[in-house]
Parts: C-alpha cells; sequence; structure tokens
C-alpha cells in the first residue's frame, strides 16, 4: 500500500500511471493511496471511520452504520448523463450533453476537489478475476465509504493488477464526493457531498469512461455497479456481441437432482432479490443464487448463453426486508455488513420497516434522532441498505463464481400489474419474448405523482435508467442475439406477474409459492409442462400448476385467464405512447409481433 504521492506505483500499466497522475494533478489530494483489497486495509479504513464519526459499530460482528446527507440517499436520475457522440446514439431515454461541454463542466468541479483528503486507486474486477466474461476497472475516489463497500461488491487489489499486467484494458472510473477541506478542516462526522445542482453521473460510451462527482450514494459513487456493469457494459456488450442485463441469476434443482439456470429481468420493488434467494414451499425442490441483480452473458462454444454475476455482494434495499420475505438475505447481512440510513436500536443493532420484528426502543432514526412509534416519518429512509458479502449468503450456489459463468435455460420478465398480464406466460419465439421484454411495466399507485394513477409506467427489460445508449438499437440487440445460434439454444423466455389484484387483494400469495410458476418453467424447459397455446402466447394448462393452499382452482383460474379487452388496451398504450418514443429506431420485428398479437385477440 503506498500512502505518498511520490511512492512509485504497484503497476507498470503506463496508461493507468499516467491516468492516476492526470487525476492527481486536476483533483490536488493530499495523498494517493493504491488499494490492495487486503482486509487489514479495510480494518483500517473502517477503524478511521469511525474515529471521524462517519460509522457507527453496530452489535453485529464487524458491520457498521452510516448516515447519508438526506439529499444524498439514491440514485439522481435526471443527473445522469449517456455523454455519446451523437445524441441519437444516447436515444430519448437518456439524458444528453455533448461530451466536451459536460467535460469542461466537470473539469471546473473536478479542479481541487480532493484537497484536504486523500485519492485512493482502487483496481476491480468485475466478475470472477480473469474470466472471459470479466472486465477490469479502476475506479479512483476520496471516499473510504466507497473504498470499504467496493471491497464488498467486487474483487478488489492486486491480483486485479497482476491480471490487467502492463498492457491490459481498463474502465476508468473517477468519482469524488465534490467536498474539498481548507487546511485543518475535517467533515466533523457529516457526510461529505455537493448540493444536488453540482452532482454529475456522466458516462462517456466511446471512451468507456465513467465520471461521478457530487455524491457519496451507492449508485451513484460505487461506479462498478450501474455505472460500469450495466450503462457501459451494455455499449459494450453492443459492440462485442454479448448481453449486460439487469437481471438475477438463480440455480433451480427438482428433487430428481436436474438443475436449470434462470435469470429474471424486474423493474425495482417487484421482488428480485427475493426471488434470487427464494425458499420454494414445494418439498424437494431447491433454489441457489448465483446473482441478485446483474447478469453478464456471453454465447459459450457450445453455442448457448452462460451468465456471470459480475458482483461480489449484494447491495440490497433494507425496508421490508424479513424473515418472511427473505430468510436468506437476512442470514446474509448477520455480520461482515455495512448498513447505511436504517434505524439503530438501543442496543447497537439494526431496524427498519417491515423488518417483522418490533423495534427496541429508544430507537435512533436514520436523521440520528430520536424516534417514536406512530411517528408520520419513517425510523429508517425507504431506500436504506446493507452491503453484505454474497458468499455470506446461505443459499450460494457452488458455481457462482465459476468463470465460465452458468449456462441459462430460461429468462423471465415481469413488473407490478394488477391486471391485464397473467401469472406467467411463454414466448413462443425469441421474436416473442423479446416483445415481452420490450413492454414491461409497473401500474403507477397514487403515492407517484408524475403520472396519473393507473397507467403504466413502463421499464423495457427492466433497463430504463441503466441503458448506455438508444434502446431502440437496444431492442434490436437483442432481436439480433436470437439470431446468433439455433433456436434450440437459446434461452426460453417467458412473462410473469406475482400481483395480479381482485378486490384490492393480493390473489397469489408470492415469496416461497412462487416456486409453484418456477417448477412449470422448469418443466416447460423439458417439454415436460401442460400447457395450452393461447392469443398471446403459451400457457399452462389449469392444472399444470400446484395449487398453494390460499388459491382456490376457480383464482388460478383467473389470473390465468387471457383477458381481451384487458390486452386490447394494453395493444393501444404501446402503439400510441410506448413504442412511438423509439420513432426509426423501433425494431420492425417488433412491430410486426404487436400486428400478430392484435390479430390474434380479435380474431
Amino acid at each position: 500500500m503506498n500512502s505518498n504521492t511520490l511512492s512509485p506505483a504497484p503497476t507498470k500499466n503506463k496508461k493507468l500511471i499516467f491516468w492516476v497522475e492526470e487525476v492527481s494533478a486536476m483533483t490536488q489530494p493530499d495523498q494517493i493511496i493504491w488499494c490492495d483489497g487486503s482486509q487489514s486495509e479495510y480494518n483500517r479504513l473502517i477503524h478511521e471511520l469511525v474515529e471521524q464519526g462517519m460509522a457507527i459499530p453496530l452489535k453485529r460482528e464487524n458491520s457498521y452504520l452510516f448516515r447519508t446527507d438526506p439529499s444524498d440517499v439514491a440514485r439522481v436520475e435526471n443527473r445522469t448523463y449517456i455523454s455519446s457522440l451523437k445524441k441519437e446514439d444516447a436515444g430519448p431515454t437518456n439524458n444528453w450533453v455533448e461530451p466536451e461541454e459536460l467535460k469542461s463542466t466537470m473539469r471546473e468541479l473536478y479542479n481541487g476537489c480532493m484537497k484536504g483528503r486523500t485519492m485512493y486507486v482502487i483496481p476491480f474486477s468485475m466478475g470472477p478475476i480473469g474470466s472471459d466474461i470479466a472486465k477490469i476497472g479502476v475506479e479512483i475516489t476520496d471516499s473510504a465509504y466507497v473504498v470499504t463497500n467496493m471491497h464488498i461488491m467486487t474483487r478488489v487489489g492486486s491480483k486485479v493488477l497482476e491480471t490487467l499486467g502492463e498492457t491490459g484494458e481498463f474502465i476508468p472510473c473517477l468519482h469524488s464526493v465534490g467536498k474539498p477541506l481548507k487546511e485543518g478542516e475535517s467533515d466533523d462526522g457529516k457526510w461529505p457531498c455537493a448540493p444536488l445542482d453540482k452532482k454529475y453521473i456522466s458516462h462517456f460510451p466511446e471512451e468507456r469512461l465513467i465520471w461521478s462527482y457530487g455524491s457519496g450514494y451507492g449508485g451513484n459513487a460505487l461506479l462498478g455497479k450501474k455505472c460500469l456493469a450495466l450503462r457501459i457494459a451494455s455499449s459494450l456488450a453492443k459492440e462485442e456481441g454479448w448481453m449486460a442485463e439487469h437481471m438475477l441469476i438463480l440455480k433451480l434443482t427438482n428433487p430428481s437432482g436436474l438443475r436449470k439456470y434462470i435469470a429474471a429481468a424486474f423493474p425495482s420493488a417487484c421482488g428480485k432479490t427475493n426471488l434470487a434467494m427464494l425458499v420454494p414451499t414445494i418439498p424437494g425442490w431447491k433454489v441457489e443464487t448465483v446473482g441478485d441483480d446483474i447478469a453478464w452473458m456471453k454465447f459459450g462454444a457450445d453455442g448457448r448463453l452462460r451468465a456471470i454475476n459480475p458482483e461480489a455482494g449484494f447491495f440490497g434495499v433494507a425496508p421490508g426486508t424479513s424473515e418472511d420475505s427473505n430468510p436468506n438475505a437476512m442470514a446474509s447481512i448477520k455480520s461482515n455488513t455495512i448498513f447505511s440510513n436504517v434505524a439503530l436500536t438501543a442496543d447497537k443493532d439494526i431496524w427498519w420497516e417491515g423488518m417483522g420484528t418490533e423495534p427496541k426502543f429508544p430507537l435512533t432514526d436514520w436523521h440520528g434522532k430520536d424516534w417514536k412509534q406512530g411517528s408520520d416519518q419513517p425510523a429508517a429512509h425507504p431506500n436504506a441498505r446493507f452491503t453484505a458479502p454474497a458468499s455470506q449468503c446461505p443459499a450460494i450456489a457452488s458455481e457462482w463464481e465459476d468463470p465460465n459463468g452458468v449456462p441459462i435455460d430460461a429468462i423471465l420478465f415481469g413488473g407490478r400489474r394488477p391486471n391485464t398480464i397473467p401469472l406467467v406466460t411463454q414466448a413462443r419465439d425469441w421474436n416473442h419474448g423479446v416483445f415481452m421484454g420490450s413492454i414491461v411495466g409497473s401500474e403507477i399507485t397514487a403515492a407517484a405523482l408524475d403520472l396519473k394513477a393507473g397507467t403504466v409506467r413502463r421499464d423495457p427489460f427492466a433497463m430504463l435508467p441503466f441503458c448506455g445508449y438508444n434502446m431502440g438499437d437496444y431492442f434490436q440487440h437483442w432481436i439480433n442475439i436470437g439470431k446468433k445460434t439455433s433456436a434450440d439454444k437459446l434461452p426460453k423466455l417467458f412473462f410473469v406477474n406475482w400481483f395480479r389484484k381482485k378486490d384490492g387483494k393480493f390473489v397469489w400469495p408470492g415469496y416461497g409459492e412462487n416456486s409453484r410458476v418456477l417448477k412449470w418453467i422448469f418443466e416447460q424447459c423439458e417439454g415436460l409442462g401442460k400447457s395450452k397455446d393461447t392469443a398471446i402466447g403459451i400457457m399452462p394448462t389449469e392444472d399444470a400448476i400446484d395449487l398453494p393452499k390460499e388459491v382456490s382452482a376457480e383464482q388460478l383460474k383467473d389470473i390465468l385467464a387471457v383477458d381481451t379487452e384487458g390486452w386490447l388496451a394494453e395493444l393501444k398504450d404501446i402503439r400510441e405512447n410506448h413504442y412511438p418514443i423509439f420513432g426509426d429506431k423501433l425494431p420492425s420485428e417488433l412491430k410486426h409481433e404487436l400486428d400478430k398479437l392484435e390479430k390474434n385477440l380479435k380474431s
């Protein structure tokens, strides 16, 4: 570990050394530390953060609580940019600023921004080190909080530099909290960040470059996560013929020991992490976790898509996580975990709404203030997080770090829809499945002020905030992937919806009972499922899914029915409000699927 600006770098990669020197000259830190990824490094940084009043030690072994500034609690999508050379390459769903203009603005902000601070150089690998599917990044940051989280979320340190070698390519990721310190000044235990109008999370796809300024929050500051693993990686994947997707990966094993690997793309608040760590209610069936958030998929020598989880940890939403909703997540965070913006109990443990236990009073909320039962403000911020090593998950699959990836048998798409979309539908073929993925969305509730309640907010492939280029081209990339191998080697594609309602109540119990739907999907992959062809796709027969005790045969029939009127209204919305957004970039294959579905429904 080097803690002197004049110390030699622990690498001979000239491009990396030059970049670090260039950033140092611009940001003017007090010192530079090259991170080696060791436990002693992690322990030292955590100790410093505790001493500074930034981290609160918890009763859980090696676990700590951070409280962020109230203005820095989530991703800032309106301050996130895809700065491609041409505006049309960023597309209609991304914010765009011309690259040189954006860099000029940000250089002014970066100038001297690390004064009074340490500059950390974090070499990291997204994916198992040395995997053909993995990518190397280097994040420069002035936040020790970022370094400790990157230790958990990625593979950090000396082994990455060894793999990089003297001439290896890496993705440069520059981050600053945007709060320089004057001589003798400190943060005084307060979370450092810049005002909202000075926050920038910028991506330059042609240069494979990420610049982030002003935020210390996870998705804006842990640049290996959404910035590299999705926005830059999706652009790379288009160029190189692979896939970078906002998907969980799970391993499903039947009572005979036969296994299938399933990836799934759901928008936020649709149970992605819960499904990745699901505990089946069907005897003899087993779900194991490969990844809970991101999948990188490349074709193997056998012509099948093989996926890795590029991350090494879980950055999960805490509120709502409980022993009932996700016992494996609760087990994963018993030790070695960083928490942000959760509540603190009197005995130095953590608590949040939906945890399933009563808080121990006195309770301190995420602002650091006393919290009383019945308060109109939540004790934990709704986007409070935990950062935990994936290796601690009791359900982690043995092959979760296989550098060759796992072969994907099925891909699921789904959103939160109280009506119209059935419990499960299988696509007839690849293009039909791409159509399903392109129309994913969740119904807006009265809590969202920007859209009328009851309308659908589309989130194609759950990638709307994360696609690093024009989404119309992204749809075309999916179509093109389907042409790269034979149809029998492609994953089967499914549309699921756990959120159907009747009289204001959920019909399907969800959580572990979703294993009953996974069982049918497994059987379909084996060619053994009971199914029928319908106007909207292949669906289970009424006796194809084992019923949970809370669901009657009549209720199952209702949530598996084809709602012709509802689907025609859906198609009208897609034609008038969704597909026109993409203009002439919308693939003709998707227009064809839309026409075909309408014809089926009307015949």
